[in-house]
């Protein structure tokens, strides 16, 4: 066996293990962040409904009065 082409194969290995774990901290960190906006936009979206509902309930009625007569 080739010792020089056995170097040049470790060496590639142990760079390809060093990119690997970059990734996939970086994936763990690409998914946190998802995680946390998928969460803000159903607190948005259940906000927006709360707000939407409370117009419509505090908005005067046809034939009605606003003061409620």
């Amino acid at each position: 066996m080739d010792p020089e082409l056995l170097e040049r194969i470790t060496a590639r290995r142990a760079e390809l293990d060093e990119r690997e774990e970059l990734l996939a901290k970086e994936l763990a960190v690409v998914r946190a962040e998802r995680d946390e906006l998928a969460v803000a936009e159903r607190v948005l979206e259940r906000v927006c409904e709360q707000l939407a509902d409370e117009r419509a309930s505090a908005a005067p009625r046809p034939g009605r009065w606003a003061d409620g007569r």
